[in-house]
């Protein structure tokens, strides 16, 4: 990240007292741990963290949405697999980003940016920076890991958006990782062939960045205003890998968690989409098993992009989640819909199950953790974006409140719901309330994270019915 300094000054474990023909390998001190991990360091702060899941393509509203506002609501059908937890989050109505309205296939990718993308006629796809990077800056440099990446596609590209919700500084998509079996070795497996390889490795591909920032500095002076621009985009992309690097390299030295066994071989076996409830709690399960271990604080889970969502054939869902949003108001398809959402919800469930049995010292896991779930599209058919399906759960060990829903659209609406076919449509064209923002629900985040910020993208300040 763009505020990780080189730590080579730090002592390596493989470091050797030398004298009196005597070899004595040093214990692990503090200098050998990366910048601000050490055990005292560690032992300050408890660790505060968060997730963000993505559903593509909206929901199905009139099962989706509450009826009532306040905490005296009863759950709505998609949402009562939460019936457990209704305590440990908040369901949100009426939340949108201003910059989003409009947008398509791209929902995604501005769920946590906030920002307007326009690459229509000819314009260039511009991105700006997400939540979850702004804290991975800051909380990341406390774990192995500044931040998870996870999807349902591995990359960055696809036809539909991206396949990642994390941005750098600089709009840069991160890549994400879809399997399960890949992504737990690369947080627990041993390095392939050994340290002292990685290491070897690590150093060809500094080399390899070096000449190639060498080479850009003089190619640069070459070129012509936009050129410069690509090239500008490229380098930060370049020195982003090269960050990466040395913090690769400086926690080296530092063991990794240990796995029991039988956790290892869960982990191990391949799982293929086409079972996506066991795909999704498995991917459930290894966020769980990477935050209880403190190898990162940070996770973003998309579990299906506006073009690339799962069908559920347990259940008997054959169509893939970009077509049950393009409905057209046809019952059948809109009762699919609505089993998925439920379906999604109950591998939801699992998820703060796990989290509120774990404890983290004297709390459960979920109390030291915020995850945001929901969707950047409302109303899949006609790709409408307000009133996004948007809840927030965990975190009471940070200072959130729950057992609410907080209803923008009610106080500017003249009846009770009555969750229409065409009502629902309407709640999701145009916003009953500017002032609702999904921004404010990312700023209250970013400061519970103990983030510095007054402001994320177009905020209007925390939301004061959940601190």
């Amino acid at each position: 990240m763009s505020n990780i300094l080189s730590q080579r000054w730090r002592l390596s474990r493989r470091h050797f007292l030398r004298g009196l023909g005597a070899t004595m390998a040093l214990p692990l001190l503090d200098a050998m741990a990366p910048r601000r991990v050490s055990a005292a360091a560690a032992a300050a702060a408890k660790p505060r963290r968060s997730v963000f899941v993505y559903v593509p393509n909206g929901v199905n509203g009139m099962t989706w949405q509450v009826k009532k506002a306040g905490r005296d609501y009863e759950l709505s059908p998609s949402l009562q697999p939460l019936a457990k937890h209704r305590n440990d989050f908040t369901v949100f109505s009426g939340l949108h980003h201003p910059n989003g309205i409009g947008q398509a296939h791209v929902c995604a990718d501005t769920w946590l940016t906030g920002a307007k993308i326009d690459a229509q006629g000819g314009r260039k796809y511009e991105n700006s920076v997400s939540v979850d990077q702004m804290m991975a800056e800051v909380v990341g440099q406390q774990t192995r890991f500044p931040s998870l990446e996870l999807s349902i596609s591995s990359g960055t590209g696809h036809p539909f958006g991206t396949s990642t919700l994390a941005f750098s500084r600089d709009g840069v998509p991160l890549p994400a990782d879809d399997n399960p079996k890949v992504i737990f070795n690369r947080l627990f497996g041993e390095e392939v062939g050994g340290i002292g390889a990685q290491r070897a490795r690590l150093t060809k591909r500094r080399s390899v960045l070096d000449a190639v920032l060498e080479d850009a500095k003089s190619l640069r002076l070459e070129l012509g205003k936009d050129d410069r621009t690509k090239l500008d985009e490229y380098l930060h992309s370049v020195r982003d890998v090269e960050q990466r690097t040395e913090r690769l390299d400086a926690w080296l030295d530092i063991p990794k968690p240990t796995v029991e066994k039988k956790v290892t071989e869960h982990f191990q076996k391949d799982v293929p989409k086409a079972q996506a409830g066991e795909y999704w709690r498995t991917m459930f399960d290894l966020m769980v098993l990477a935050m209880r271990t403190d190898m990162t604080r940070v996770i973003t889970y998309m579990n299906g992009s506006e073009g690339n969502g799962l069908a559920i054939p347990e259940i008997g869902i054959t169509q893939a989640r970009h077509n049950l949003s393009h409905h057209n108001g046809d019952p059948l398809v809109l009762d699919r819909l609505a089993k998925s959402d439920a379906f999604i919800m109950e591998q939801f469930a699992h998820f703060l199950d796990e989290l509120s049995t774990i404890k983290d010292g004297e709390e459960p896991l979920l109390d030291r953790t915020m995850i945001m779930f929901g969707s950047g599209m409302s109303y899949g058919h006609s790709h409408a974006n307000s009133n996004l399906p948007i809840l927030l759960a965990g975190g009471r060990g940070l200072g959130l409140k729950h057992g609410q829903h907080i209803d923008y659209n009610r106080p500017h609406m003249k009846e009770d719901y009555t969750l229409s076919y065409d009502e629902w449509r309407g709640l999701c064209g145009k916003p009953k309330d500017g002032n609702a923002r999904l921004s404010n629900v990312m700023l209250t985040m970013l400061q519970k994270m103990d983030i510095q910020a007054e402001k994320f993208v177009d905020s209007l300040g925390p939301v004061s019915e959940i601190v």
